[in-house]
């Protein structure tokens, strides 16, 4: 079957088929990256990203990309051609890690491949990785307290040249290996970036080669108006509604003593298939590193909606044209005043920004929407660093993956334990305690669930996590930059909100010290951290439960007897040691029907 849509003809089938071949090359980066890299940031917990675009810079394709970093690659390659205007050529590679040009934030190097078919720039292959280290002033690339660029002081790459007829830019490596704490790591990291971007490279002629050119550019006028259509068919399933919704990031001591108010503006217009998000009544720069990038507060609130919509929308270009955004220069969720720091763009604010869009969506109904996720970098996801007693005092640097925060509850299923942060969404690893602690000289006593600690509902968010770890023998360095310790996740449509999280500092005697949220501190031997994930909001009363789910909580040990008594209204009789544990289905009647009294 093909129908004429315009000046091109579309062939569903033939769509079909070479949409799921460039997703496929998509993962084929993906797993090329993942392989070859060094760092467990990368290697182990999955923290990066790659997409295709267009010549003309629209997003096309990204698989499994993480929606913080794949949102906003056709800003990364509006960048390199912006910038390079008239000398793109085959064979060239850019580095890009700008985060007022295009990009998420310093510590996100992104690697652009322009692909040339028969002379003619058809694609750009998008290779963006978190990095270990980018040798900020501090051995972190989450610079929390920092004023401005200046002071994080990583090196800034925008859409720099690295390879030109394939051939590297020694001087480029140079700059790096001289400046990053650990350059071996580093480079094999960055060979694996281009390595990723290159095999799609390659991928991307054979099919042109397979199809023919003319094919494949018809393929990409179609598949993003088909995208677009299939958007409008979901924006006409939702309700008309216009929404305000606010938030907060936490404070910071000495900065933001009142933390970060946050607004969201939601217009859904089903009539005309649009949706206006408008994010221009928010704060100005903040003096710290909690300041969005464009990159980054587009794709926060895209991901917003797109957790609410039909999932099977495809997420491109297409698609985008139906959400129609409003930023305000120097904002600190619009387009930022260089130099304000963006070092934490991310991830804080960005999951706040997730959060508000998504729940705006259950308040204009019971089958919307979201609940918030968990938030925060804490203990489990920080930066630790020092030197190796086992390779003669090496430095090392790494970022932690190893225990991160609940899911949200949704109008159909409870939170996923392995969602992360708003930000991931579930498409990162959690790290490896066996590779962490053979990689690198630290010990970890548990990684433990908290029973109990999930945002209840109808469907509940996913439990929090704690975990404690410290070093074997030298000194090492731990730092991180929570959200939640103050205000934590919110339920929606009845459903309570998540727990808060905390840390704490263990020192040798077993005397235990409170951290701040924003955590820079040394480790000796002999003392360790240890702090809980938030857990996520729930959706729905709670005593609308399913008694069978609260059952199956205690059972799987995610929620205790008195929870379930107090706050599900479900009673039991039997008990779980003795492996009978059941439903009291008449005292579960009389709690419920008091409560509803």
């Amino acid at each position: 079957m093909t129908v004429t849509t315009g000046n091109s003809e579309f062939d569903p089938y033939l769509t079909a088929i070479i949409a799921n071949r460039i997703d496929g090359i998509v993962r084929e980066m993906t797993n090329t990256l993942l392989r070859a890299a060094r760092s467990a940031v990368i290697n182990s917990a999955r923290d990066f990203s790659c997409a295709i675009c267009t010549a003309d810079n629209q997003l096309l394709a990204s698989a499994e990309g993480l929606p913080i970093h794949i949102f906003g690659s056709h800003m990364l390659t509006a960048a390199m051609t912006d910038r390079h205007a008239g000398d793109l050529r085959e064979g060239d590679c850019y580095l890009h890690n700008d985060p007022y040009s295009g990009n998420s934030h310093a510590a996100d190097h992104a690697f652009l491949v322009p692909v040339f078919i028969d002379g003619e720039h058809l694609f750009t292959t998008v290779a963006k990785a978190h990095q270990a280290d980018i040798g900020n002033s501090l051995p972190t690339t989450y610079m929390a307290q920092a004023r401005d660029q200046y002071e994080e002081g990583a090196l800034i790459f925008p859409a720099v040249r690295i390879q030109r007829d394939y051939k590297m830019n020694e001087d480029v490596v140079a700059m790096c290996r001289s400046r990053i704490r650990v350059p071996n790591q580093w480079y094999g990291d960055f060979l694996a970036g281009i390595g990723s971007a290159r095999i799609a490279e390659r991928r991307l002629k054979e099919l042109c080669k397979k199809y023919g050119k003319e094919t494949i550019k018809n393929f990409m006028t179609n598949w993003m108006d088909y995208s677009e259509q299939r958007m409008i068919q979901a924006i006409k399933k939702l309700p008309k509604a216009s929404v305000v919704r606010s938030g907060a990031h936490d404070p910071l001591a000495g900065l933001l003593p009142d933390g970060v108010p946050l607004n969201v503006k939601l217009n859904i217009d089903p009539d005309n298939s649009i949706i206006d998000l408008d994010l221009r009544e928010n704060v100005d720069n903040v003096p710290c590193g909690f300041n969005e990038s464009e990159a980054c507060v587009t794709a926060a609130v895209f991901s917003g909606v797109f957790n609410s919509i039909d999932p099977t929308v495809p997420r491109n270009a297409g698609s985008f044209r139906r959400l129609d955004l409003h930023l305000r220069d120097g904002s600190v969720a619009g387009r930022p005043a260089f130099p304000h720091s963006c070092s934490l763009a991310t991830t804080n604010v960005a999951d706040r920004l997730i959060n508000i869009t998504q729940s705006a969506f259950a308040t204009i109904g019971e089958d919307f929407g979201l609940a918030e996720g968990g938030i925060g970098m804490g203990a489990g996801t920080g930066v630790i660093s020092g030197k190796d007693h086992r390779l003669g005092n090496e430095p090392y640097v790494n970022q932690l993956i190893v225990a991160a925060a609940g899911g949200p509850g949704s109008p159909t299923a409870d939170g996923w334990p392995n969602y992360a942060l708003p930000v991931v969404a579930g498409l990162m690893y959690r790290d490896s305690v066996e590779v962490d602690e053979l990689k690198h000289p630290l010990e970890f006593q548990y990684i433990r669930i908290l029973p109990g600690s999930a945002g209840a509902g109808k469907y509940r968010g996913s439990f929090a996590v704690e975990v404690s770890y410290g070093p074997k023998e030298q000194p090492m360095d731990a730092i991180w930059p929570c959200d939640g310790t103050h205000y934590p996740p919110k339920g929606v449509r009845g459903g309570q909100d998540g727990i808060k999280a905390q840390h704490w500092k263990i020192n040798a005697n077993g005397e235990e010290e409170e951290l701040p949220n924003v955590v820079i501190t040394v480790l000796k031997k002999g003392e360790r951290v240890r702090g809980n994930t938030t857990s996520g909001g729930g959706y729905g009363n709670p005593f609308e439960r399913d008694p069978r789910r609260v059952l199956k909580d205690v059972l799987d040990g995610f929620e205790t007897i008195q929870r379930a008594r107090d706050v599900y209204g479900v009673a039991f009789i039997g008990s779980v040691t003795t492996n009978d544990l059941a439903i009291d289905a008449e005292a579960t009647g009389k709690l419920r029907e008091r409560a509803a009294t």
